[in-house]
């Protein structure tokens, strides 16, 4: 138990009754009193009020409409909202704002599209942004488990875009910010170590590049059939689409608060922010239209950041790091006491592409090796699988050379159904080898930072507690708000760990669910089974039992944040889908996800309102509403909390924000 975390939490409510105590024996009168109205207060005991008093920036009085009167003046607005839900203004926990304005760019959308029509779709974008050759044309928004299908004249990616063009070195932007998809222009353009351009190529990938052979997808023959991810992108020398993003914003940055505020959010954390991202946030502030509370979570890459030895800085990490956060330490809207690490990346493989590609993320157990035929459908499906334990498989492991030829592979796929590649036995990677992660953590905790860790796969989410431990045994706290984000597979002994030590979850709700395309991309990695759909989740399967186990995680003593990780997969923060699909963990017409893991929508609200305040350290002035805090609080259209009552939880996700108020200023009104 966190005892020293709570010690503020009891002084700050201490004050709040005391301020509404002092408040309802001497009433002036209110500026704003909202009355008639359902108001779901976050405050501990979950009350829900029909008025509420506010002057200047502050809620002066939460209760009935009969005792709100006392704060009505002559000159008091009055708003009726004929029993409308209130909410406290929400928090995002993991979003990277930035990236929420769609620019006038080549962007898919996150539409699936099969190969051909891929091809089809950036010769477009070649020519409509007229890209001169020789240039790189970035294209956003890639969905990387949706559509992709191979044709005959489009077998992989790499066909699909030099189709597309081959003088314009082409990249595929994933929409999970991990994926990445290219040219034959761009991958020749790859450099070593030393910044010789070698290109990625079967033989590179053996030699000057082998350090991101499990990054990089490879064809039949063992070329790079286009897909390269995570940090193997880097020796491409990619445009920095993001920094353009951010200087085309800086120009009117209060574009990016007005989005957050139109559905809702009056907090986030940007869950990462380099150095050069800083001055984009002190253009938002002297805008004067910076209207929501702002948690830099600040992103040092370990990997990059080294001192002459080529070993990671810490001291100048640290250092920066320290610098930043005591430049915002008095600033009344933005902090800087969180750091980003990446544990990992993502989870998903190609199925689709041959031999198909296992997932890059360190994994506890080997992942399996499906075999993908067609279903009755005609559409992909799980036919079988790679028995890795096989003398055979033993066999092509001992004398790879042997299996590498086209005609050598040719005549294995027909005597075996599979690539020979196939009886590879791999657990992944972690992003950063284990002593960085571990020493990342230890250093930045040391230094009185909060830690923010992305960890998706059961193997880095165990790394990532691992290092959270280590660090709070270190230096003896335990009261510091550390995190995990996505946390989408989860062994059950580290539900327990995570549970004891009451570490804050930045859950993306929206992600949960069943999807054929998607599982295709992960469960037959984990669990043996055949078909697609519904055949892909036994109720016993490991993916199945411990993907997202949201309420184990609360059973367990973690605390519930919300975070859309916008604009992964979609742009559109939606918090309202997330909290429907923390009840229901579906789309509607597709079944659940494990929905014993479900939670009430009381503590999706939750997650979304006090949780986040409080990860934040926020909870004093914002969060719930209460007599002494900040008037942060929204209007909806519709009462969620009786829809998840009566049963229809789903109709949750089209809940519209019809008035942002933020310190007590009205900031959004739905047109």
């Amino acid at each position: 138990m966190r005892i020293p975390a709570l010690a503020p939490s009891l002084s700050a409510a201490a004050a709040l009754l005391l301020a509404a105590v002092a408040f309802a024996t001497s009433p002036a009168p209110a500026e704003l009193v909202v009355t008639d109205a359902r108001i779901y207060t976050a405050n501990p005991a979950h009350s829900v009020a029909q008025a509420m008093a506010i002057s200047g920036d502050r809620i002066v009085f939460v209760g009935s409409a009969a005792d709100a009167r006392k704060w009505i003046g002559p000159k008091t607005r009055v708003e009726k909202l004929d029993g409308r839900l209130v909410l406290p203004g929400l928090f995002d926990s993991h979003i990277h704002p930035i990236g929420i304005i769609e620019m006038d760019a080549c962007d898919l959308r996150n539409e699936g599209k099969s190969l051909a029509e891929m091809a089809e779709f950036v010769r477009g974008c070649i020519v409509r942004f007229h890209i001169p050759d020789g240039e790189w044309i970035s294209v956003r928004q890639w969905n990387p488990t949706l559509g992709n299908v191979p044709d005959a004249k489009h077998p992989t990616l790499r066909a699909a875009l030099d189709a597309a063009s081959t003088k314009h070195p082409i990249q595929l932007m994933g929409n999970d910010g991990h994926h990445g998809a290219f040219n034959s222009a761009a991958l020749a353009r790859a450099a070593n170590a030393a910044g010789h351009t070698v290109g990625y190529s079967r033989e590179t990938l053996a030699g000057d590049l082998a350090t991101y052979r499990k990054l990089v997808g490879v064809d039949i023959a063992g070329e790079p059939n286009g897909t390269v991810n995570e940090e193997a992108r880097r020796p491409m020398g990619l445009p920095s689409v993001r920094a353009q993003d951010r200087d085309e914003l800086a120009k009117n940055p209060g574009r990016m608060t007005a989005r957050l505020n139109s559905v809702g959010i009056t907090g986030f954390m940007d869950a990462s922010v380099p150095q050069e991202s800083l001055p984009f946030y002190d253009a938002l502030d002297h805008s004067g239209k910076l209207t929501a509370r702002v948690a830099l979570a600040q992103y040092f890459d370990p990997d990059v950041t080294l001192n002459a030895a080529g070993k990671p800085d810490w001291d100048l990490m640290v250092s920066q790091a320290t610098a930043t956060r005591a430049k915002y330490a008095h600033h009344p809207l933005i902090r800087a006491d969180i750091v980003k690490l990446f544990a990992d990346g993502v989870l998903e493989g190609n199925p689709l592409a041959i031999p198909p590609t296992l997932p890059e993320v360190a994994a506890i157990k080997p992942y399996l090796q499906p075999i993908i035929g067609k279903g009755a459908d005609g559409k992909p499906a799980v036919t079988g699988y790679v028995d890795t334990g096989s003398a055979l498989c033993a066999e092509v492991r001992t004398h790879p050379a042997n299996y590498e030829s086209a005609a050598s592979v040719d005549a294995f796929m027909k005597a075996h159904g599979h690539h020979p590649t196939q009886c590879e036995i791999s657990t992944g990677q972690l992003q950063h080898e284990r002593a960085v992660i571990m020493e990342y953590v230890r250093r930045f905790h040391v230094a009185g930072f909060n830690v923010h860790i992305h960890a998706i796969g059961d193997m880095p989410i165990r790394a990532a507690v691992d290092a959270i431990e280590a660090a709070r045994k270190s230096d003896g706290i335990s009261s510091q708000h550390d995190a995990l984000a996505h946390i989408q597979l989860v062994h059950p002994d580290d539900v327990a760990r995570i549970g004891r030590d009451h570490l804050y979850l930045a859950f993306t709700y929206s992600w949960i669910l069943t999807d054929p395309e998607y599982d295709l991309s992960v469960v037959p990695f984990f669990d043996h089974v055949h078909g697609r759909g519904s055949a892909l989740h036994p109720a016993n399967g490991y993916y199945e039992k411990n993907a997202y186990p949201v309420r184990a995680l609360r059973d367990a003593g973690a605390i519930l944040m919300g975070g859309s990780d916008a604009p992964v997969e979609s742009r559109d923060p939606r918090p309202f889908m997330n909290m429907a699909m923390a009840v229901t963990r579906r789309i509607p017409g597709q079944r659940a996800l494990n929905p014993s893991q479900s939670v009430p929508i009381t503590d999706a609200i939750d997650a979304y309102t006090i949780h986040g305040a409080r990860y934040m350290n926020r909870e004093q002035d914002a969060g719930s509403l209460e007599a002494g805090k900040s008037a942060d609080f929204i209007v909806l259209d519709r009462d969620i909390l009786r829809l998840a009552a009566t049963g229809k939880a789903d109709e949750i996700s089209q809940t519209q924000v019809l008035k942002t108020y933020f310190m007590g200023r009205e900031v959004y009104a739905k047109p």
